[in-house]
């Protein structure tokens, strides 16, 4: 059979073409992996970054690090290590397979009895009952038909999908950094009327103790010098205290650069006007009701 010159350049142009076109289709191969290399590794260096700001939140509001999970201690020197064994067999029935024995007080073959003689990593059994004890794929509906394998993932569809998780951990982050450079006590409020509204209510606590000891004052248990003490100076300097003890126990943001102010020449002249103006107030109603 004699090939002509147009039939050969024909088979030559066909050949050529296909050649063309796996360098192509390997040029666009290799582009694709490059690409998708990138991109795992900016999503490891995301996770890292995200991992680290999750250790700081935790850290700042007190939150020790998880315990080491079975899996990661596995390994280390003095541990078991648990793999899982073959369908049907005990170590399946019955949990994780365990090096050191089987739990029946039996030897686990070599890695138990390691040099003893007759024993081995697994049961000696005869020929025909080996290939009956050989696990085999078997479909759900039954009948010994293998099992259809599970198609592929597309690598780019899975880092896709893993971009926009760690796109919704960011923003899950930024909410919990938010949140955590506000205090517990009126986080919605400015530091100061926050120390305002703290200041005036301790003022207004010792001013209702100010009564008390009004009236304690006027059934005589009390004398005039020590209620006068306990206006002018004891009540107040109790409130002022109180307030700035409570601006820095609740008032205090987990994540935050510094001291917060506490504005202390404000409480103390809201604390030391509070409380004489309860007296005074007092003072007046009585006269009033007079």
């Amino acid at each position: 059979m004699t090939v002509s010159f147009e039939e050969y350049a024909a088979l030559a142009r066909q050949l050529s073409d296909q050649h063309r076109a796996g360098e192509q289709h390997a040029a666009a191969e290799s582009a694709r992996r490059r690409d998708l290399h990138a991109a795992v590794d900016y999503l490891q260096q995301r996770l890292t970054a995200q991992g680290q700001r999750l250790d700081q939140l935790g850290r700042a509001i007190g939150i020790d690090q998880p315990p080491a999970t079975p899996a990661a201690t596995a390994g280390r020197p003095g541990e078991t290590v648990a793999w899982p064994g073959p369908p049907g067999s005990p170590s399946a029935a019955g949990g994780p397979f365990s090096a050191p024995g089987t739990g029946d007080g039996e030897p686990a073959g070599a890695a138990g009895a390691p040099g003893r003689a007759g024993v081995g990593a697994y049961p000696q059994l005869p020929a025909g009952e080996a290939r009956l004890a050989l696990p085999t794929a078997v479909s759900p509906a039954g009948g010994g038909v293998p099992a259809q394998r599970a198609a592929a993932a597309d690598p780019a569809v899975e880092l896709e999908l893993a971009r926009r998780m760690a796109d919704e951990a960011d923003r899950h982050g930024q909410q919990a950094e938010l949140l955590a450079q506000r205090p517990a006590l009126l986080p919605t409020w400015s530091p100061l009327a926050r120390a305002v509204a703290v200041y005036a209510g301790c003022g207004a606590a010792a001013g209702v103790l100010v009564l008390m000891l009004v009236l304690a004052s006027g059934v005589g248990l009390v004398d005039g010098f020590t209620l006068g003490a306990w206006i002018c100076a004891g009540l107040p300097a109790v409130a002022f205290f109180g307030g700035y003890l409570v601006l820095g126990r609740w008032g205090r943001p987990a994540m935050v650069a510094g001291t917060p102010p506490r504005y202390l020449p404000l409480g103390f002249l809201i604390c030391f006007l509070v409380v004489p103006m309860a007296y005074c107030a007092y003072l007046l109603m009585v006269r009033g009701l007079r």
